[in-house]
């Protein structure tokens, strides 16, 4: 695992031992980031469900201002800080360890992140959770990017209470995986900055 290109382009990842997470493939990861390629600069990011926290580092190397780490496993956070000193983005970071459910409720509405990554165990529907959280605590600012890695295709009829909030950019299947990239519209339904 390494970050594909950017400033930080060949850095080797560190990753949890075991099957306790699933990092996402380099194959996966190379097509999300051609989606967002353009559309990274100055971005702050957030990526709720960090594991090694490759997704968020990978937007780093390619532009983003900053980006807010959350994953409930301290060692999974570990993990996290050691890939962020190793590409020389660990001051452009906050780290907290926190499921995903308490830091929803507690973060704060001045958060205004402008890039998400939902990236959850297949096995659990916490994307629809998640996006539904994200909408109600008003984290995400209008226009904001929210790339969803899940098992299951056909993620906005899980969650029609909020469906109306988002523009579906892409969708795309890689074997297990299906990568839904949103945008939010925001509460009135229009598109904001990306900043």
């Amino acid at each position: 695992m390494r970050i594909i290109t950017g400033k930080a382009k060949g850095v080797r990842l560190a990753s949890l031992p075991g099957d306790a997470t699933r990092p996402t493939s380099e194959r996966v990861k190379e097509a999300i980031f051609s989606s967002l390629q353009f559309d990274l600069d100055g971005r702050r990011a957030l990526d709720l469900f960090a594991g090694s926290g490759q997704l968020g580092l990978e937007a780093l190397s390619r532009g983003a201002a900053s980006c807010t780490f959350i994953d409930a496993a301290p060692e999974a956070m570990a993990i996290v800080k050691e890939n962020a000193r190793k590409t020389g983005f660990f001051s452009d970071c906050k780290y907290l360890i926190s499921d995903y459910r308490s830091y929803l409720r507690k973060a704060g509405k001045g958060e205004g992140f402008t890039l998400i990554f939902l990236d959850p165990p297949y096995a659990t529907d916490a994307v629809g959770d998640a996006l539904l959280r994200i909408v109600a605590a008003k984290l995400a600012k209008p226009g904001c990017l929210i790339v969803c890695e899940s098992g299951s295709p056909d993620l906005l009829s899980k969650i029609p209470a909020v469906r109306d909030k988002f523009d579906v950019l892409k969708e795309a299947r890689y074997g297990i995986t299906h990568i839904t990239l949103l945008r939010f519209r925001g509460e009135d339904g229009e598109e904001g900055e990306k900043q």
